[in-house]
C-alpha cells in the first residue's frame, strides 16, 4: 500500500471527510472548491456519500471532538472505502477553527493511514481486496511533519503485528533475534545478541530453564539506541518478553482458548522493538537500550519442572512450582543485566498473567510500578493520550509473602489468587532501580475486533495482534521524557 501526505486535494479522487463537531461551521468552505453546495451535501449524523460523476465523497460526521474519535473515524473511513471499493483514497480532516493541539490530531491521521487496514497476509492464496493508495491531506508544514511522524508510528505498530502474527515455526528466538539485528542496520541502532554459549557465561538460570524442553536455542538481544546529545545521562532501558510459543511446558496449557493463540507471548518484546524502532527513525533525544530474553516453553524430554530449583543469574534461588509461570523467569534474568546500566527507568512489557486479563478484560493493560508519582502519572496521561490505557495495581508487601519459598528465596508461583499482582511482585524482587511492568496479557492479542457500536466504532483494534505498546512508549517520551529524565 502507498500512503503520502499532499498538500492539494486532487478532484479525480474520493475524497473522505473527518468532520469534527466544530468544523461543522467550516463545512461549506471546505466544500467550495469543488463547486458543491452544503444544500447538496449536507452534514449526516455519521456517515454519507454524494458522488455526481465527477466527484466522489464520503463523510464521516465525529461525534467528538477528540483524537480518539478521530482515530475512529479515519479506520471506519478506510473500511467503508474498503467495502465500496475505492481504490486510491484521500483523507481530510476538517477542523474546528478554535481547535487545538492540531499537531496531536495530525499525528493520529497518519498513524491511522497505516494502522486501520492491517491484516496478516503473508500466508494467504487470496487477499480481500483493499484500498490501495492513501493520501493524506496536510494543510501546512506543521501538519505535515505532524502525519509524518504518525507515518513512523504507524508502520512500527503493523510491524509489531506482524511480528506477533507470524507463526511459531517461523519466529523462533533465532528468527526473533536476526530481525532484530536488521531491523537496527535498516534504521539506525546497535545490536549485541547473545548466544546460547554466552547466556550460559551469563548464568542466566531462568531463561536456560525455560528453555530445556526445546530444540532450539534461546538468545538474549541487546539493542541501543544513542543519539549524539541525549537528554538523559542514564539511559532508559526497554524490557520484552520473548516466549515465542508457550505450550505452558510439563504445567501444560489447554489447547482451546489458550495454547492455541500463544504465538502471541512474544508481544512484550515486539512491543520492545517497535518502540524502540519508533524512537530511532524519530529521532527522540534519548538514549534508549532495549532487552529481549527469548525461547519458547515447550515439555521436551529435558524440560524443567515443578519442585526444581534454578539460579537467576544474580545467584537468587527460585522454587519451580508451575512451569506455565516462565516469563517472569526469563525477565528475572532480564532485569539482572539491566542493574549495569545504572538506568534512569525500566519499563517491561510483557503478556505475563491471565489473571490481568480476566481483571480488565481487552480494554486495558495492567500497570504495576515502584517509580515516583511524576513517571506514574505520565505513564498513565500517555495511556489516555494513545488510548492504550493502563489500570495500576497495588504492589503492597502483604502480596510478597505469597511468593516465600520454604526451600529457596522465592517461587515463581502462589497460585491464581492474586496471580497478576504476585508475579509482578516475583519481577519486583530484582529491581534495583525506577522501574514499570505493564502487563498485556489482555489487550496484546484479540481473538475477534472490538464491535462497533451502533455503527460507529468503539475501538480500531483489529483482529488478532493489535501492537499495543509502541504508541503508550512513544508517547509516554515524546509527551514527558524531556521533563522526567533531564
Amino acid at each position: 500500500m502507498q500512503i503520502r501526505t499532499i498538500r492539494t486535494i486532487r478532484a479525480e479522487r474520493p475524497v473522505l471527510w473527518l468532520l469534527s463537531p466544530h468544523g461543522r461551521y467550516r463545512w461549506a468552505e471546505a466544500l467550495h472548491p469543488f463547486g458543491v453546495s452544503p444544500a447538496a451535501f449536507p452534514i449526516a449524523e455519521r456517515l454519507s456519500f454524494f458522488v455526481d460523476g465527477r466527484y466522489s465523497f464520503m463523510q464521516v460526521a465525529l461525534p467528538e471532538s477528540s483524537v480518539e474519535h478521530l482515530r475512529r473515524g479515519v479506520y471506519y473511513a478506510l473500511r467503508k472505502a474498503e467495502e465500496v471499493g475505492w481504490k486510491s483514497v484521500q483523507l481530510y480532516w476538517v477542523a474546528g477553527s478554535d481547535q487545538e493541539n492540531t499537531s496531536d490530531f495530525y499525528q493520529a491521521l497518519g498513524e491511522m493511514a497505516h494502522m486501520s487496514l492491517y491484516r496478516f497476509i503473508k500466508y494467504a492464496v487470496e487477499p480481500p481486496p483493499s484500498v490501495e493508495e492513501i493520501e493524506v491531506y496536510a494543510p501546512d508544514e506543521i501538519a505535515e511533519k505532524a502525519i509524518q511522524q504518525g507515518f513512523i508510528i504507524g508502520e512500527s505498530v503493523n510491524m509489531v503485528r506482524d511480528w506477533v502474527n507470524e507463526p511459531p515455526n517461523v519466529l523462533t528466538a533465532e528468527e526473533l533475534a536476526r530481525r532484530i539485528q536488521e531491523l537496527g542496520k535498516t534504521v539506525g541502532f546497535s545490536v549485541k545478541i547473545l548466544d546460547k554459549a554466552e547466556i550460559q557465561n551469563e548464568k542466566m538460570g531462568g531463561l536456560l530453564a525455560v528453555n530445556r524442553g526445546s530444540q532450539n536455542p534461546p538468545t538474549f538481544t541487546i539493542a541501543e539506541y544513542h543519539p549524539e546529545s541525549p537528554i538523559n545521562q542514564k539511559p532508559i532501558v526497554l524490557v520484552g518478553k520473548g516466549i515465542v510459543f508457550d505450550t505452558g511446558g510439563l504445567s501444560l496449557k489447554d489447547t482451546t482458548d489458550s495454547m492455541d493463540y500463544m504465538k502471541c507471548d512474544m508481544a512484550g518484546a515486539a512491543a520492545v522493538i517497535g518502540a524502540l524502532r519508533a524512537i530511532t527513525l524519530l529521532r527522540l533525544p534519548f538514549h534508549i537500550i532495549a532487552l529481549v530474553p527469548a525461547t519458547d516453553n515447550r515439555p521436551g524430554e529435558n524440560a524443567y519442572t515443578p519442585n526444581d530449583i534454578i539460579y537467576i543469574s544474580d545467584g537468587t534461588p527460585v522454587e519451580i512450582r508451575n512451569t506455565d509461570a516462565e516469563g517472569r523467569l526469563i525477565l528475572a534474568d532480564a532485569l539482572v543485566y539491566a542493574r549495569r546500566y545504572d538506568p534512569a527507568f525500566v519499563l517491561d512489557f510483557a503478556t505475563l498473567t491471565g489473571s490481568a486479563a480476566m481483571a480488565v478484560g481487552r480494554y486495558a493493560s495492567v500497570l504495576f510500578t515502584n517509580a515516583n508519582q511524576a513517571i506514574r502519572e505520565a505513564l498513565i496521561e500517555a495511556s489516555w493520550h494513545t488510548y492504550e490505557r493502563l489500570v495500576e495495581f497495588p504492589l503492597w508487601e502483604d502480596y510478597g509473602y505469597m511468593i516465600k519459598s520454604d526451600i529457596a528465596a522465592i517461587k515463581n508461583s502462589a497460585g491464581r489468587e492474586a496471580g497478576a499482582i504476585t508475579a509482578a511482585k516475583f519481577l519486583e524482587y530484582f529491581v534495583r532501580y525506577p522501574w514499570a511492568h505493564i502487563d498485556i496479557a489482555g489487550t496484546a492479542y484479540l481473538n475477534k475486533p472490538l464491535p462497533p457500536e451502533r455503527g460507529f466504532p468503539r475501538h480500531y483494534q483489529v483482529k488478532y495482534a493489535s501492537g499495543v505498546g509502541v504508541r503508550l512508549t512513544v508517547a509516554f517520551l515524546m509527551r514527558h521524557g524531556e521533563r522526567l529524565f533531564q
